[in-house]
């Protein structure tokens, strides 16, 4: 991630100057990539679970400036997790709002491992039959890169995106199973739940689980398909 590479600098070790381009470009793709597909398939799911009108609202597109959140990106170039804007669903189009919000909230992650394991896939395919040439070349570099960060990034969005802290996505899946007034007594102070999750970022202290955690679903998305 790039808070590696600035440390590195600051300590004098120093970076290829092509590594941080490489490094930079990847994580930029990654921005553009990743966090559409997981704000589309919360749209997706809510509009075929009875919220029809979230088409009108903008959000049932893979245009990736549609849903990026300035702060949410900035701390995927920083961080390797982040997160875009929220897709505004309205529970009350649901038949059973509370456990179609928590099946919503669900298909994020979700979609995260399912592209998790797409990378992981087309990874070891090319390694496999990838000649030594491919991978010493810089287009050959960028490509192992980008496919490692890919899987990487999407396996640590899952994990970071169910930690259960308003209004991250675990927060609504397990809002399925507390008694309504929780629910109610959560939404009521979620404001301050972003102070919390940005402290728990800043200071490190999610790192140890979710590099953990992370770790567990990369092997799953690289070994799956073994």
């Amino acid at each position: 991630m790039l808070i590696d590479l600035i440390r590195g600098i600051i300590s004098g070790n120093g970076f290829d100057f092509w590594e941080i381009v490489s490094r930079i470009a990847v994580m930029l793709l990654m921005i553009f990539l990743i966090l559409p597909v997981h704000e589309f398939a919360h749209a997706g799911v809510a509009y075929l679970l009875g919220d029809k009108a979230i088409k009108r609202r903008g959000r049932l597109s893979l245009n990736p400036l549609n849903h990026i959140d300035i702060m949410g990106s900035l701390c995927m170039l920083l961080f390797n997790f982040g997160w875009a804007k929220a897709v505004p669903i309205d529970p009350r189009n649901f038949k059973k709002p509370k456990l179609y919000m928590g099946i919503t909230a669900l298909a994020g992650p979700v979609s995260n491992i399912l592209c998790g394991m797409l990378g992981g896939a087309v990874h070891l395919i090319l390694t496999f039959f990838a000649t030594e040439f491919l991978w010493g070349t810089f287009i050959g570099q960028f490509l192992n890169l980008f496919l490692y960060y890919y899987v990487s990034i999407n396996a640590t969005l899952a994990v970071f995106n169910l930690i259960p802290i308003p209004p991250l996505d675990g927060s609504k899946v397990l809002f399925v199973f507390l008694p309504d007034r929780a629910v109610e007594f959560c939404y009521r102070y979620q404001k301050y739940s972003f102070i919390l999750i940005y402290i728990l970022i800043l200071t490190g202290a999610l790192n140890g689980v979710l590099n953990i955690l992370s770790g567990f679903i990369m092997k799953i998305c690289y070994f799956f398909f073994i």
